[in-house]
């Protein structure tokens, strides 16, 4: 019906489809700074914001994660919504959000597939956001690859956070194993060869804790 419509919908370079919860945020008054032209949608189903180059994104907020596991059920719903856009989840990651980040972390990404990018506030995903979209339409390098660049260097970002690798072996992992996943599944003999017996061990009972954490 109705509704289900605009979840597809895509904005016309240099503008934004926003939800209307967003209307007086700090995030959207960063956005108009930065140029960028607000289209407020109602039935943009869970995600916050559609881009212009079919990336759609769900904001977490700080608070969300302090107050428990309620933000897991909203990011499940938008895992499960049928659209062709590729999901981006941005996280706050503040002093007080810290200690629980890996754990969310890992639920974004490993349990959930979804690419997820920290952000230390609304300052800084308006400031995100605007790159994304003024770099559409434009002869630069951020246009050119939008989504593998930023998916790249978030899946070196969240490798390079497994103890024991540092970014030369989060980037030999991701030439082997080119998703998160692969590496995930890979057994020690697999990973050894690349990284070393410690680092195969180390990276294997990560994964294994992740596991056992969620039972």
């Amino acid at each position: 019906m109705e509704p289900k419509r605009a979840v597809n919908a895509v904005p016309p370079h240099g503008h934004i489809l926003c939800s209307e919860k967003w209307r007086t945020s700090s995030l959207l008054q960063g956005l108009k700074d930065g140029g960028v032209k607000i289209l407020f949608e109602n039935e943009l189903g869970v995600a916050d914001y559609h881009l212009p180059n079919k990336m759609c994104i769900l904001y977490v907020f700080e608070c969300d994660i302090i107050a428990g596991n309620g933000y897991k059920r909203k990011l499940v719903r938008y895992r499960n919504a049928s659209s062709s856009f590729q999901e981006l989840v941005l996280v706050e990651r503040t002093r007080l959000s810290e200690q629980y980040f890996s754990a969310v972390q890992k639920f974004v990404v490993f349990d959930l597939g979804l690419s997820l990018l920290p952000v230390s506030g609304q300052t800084e995903a308006s400031q995100l956001i605007t790159q994304i979209v003024n770099g559409e339409g434009r002869e630069n390098p951020f246009r050119q690859r939008t989504s593998s660049w930023l998916l790249d260097s978030m899946t070196v970002a969240l490798v390079h956070q497994i103890p024991g690798v540092g970014r030369v072996k989060a980037l030999t992992l991701m030439q082997n194993f080119p998703s998160i996943q692969e590496i995930s599944n890979a057994s020690t003999a697999e990973l050894e060869p690349i990284v070393g017996q410690a680092s195969a061990q180390q990276i294997h009972s990560f994964f294994h804790a992740d596991h056992t954490a969620g039972t």
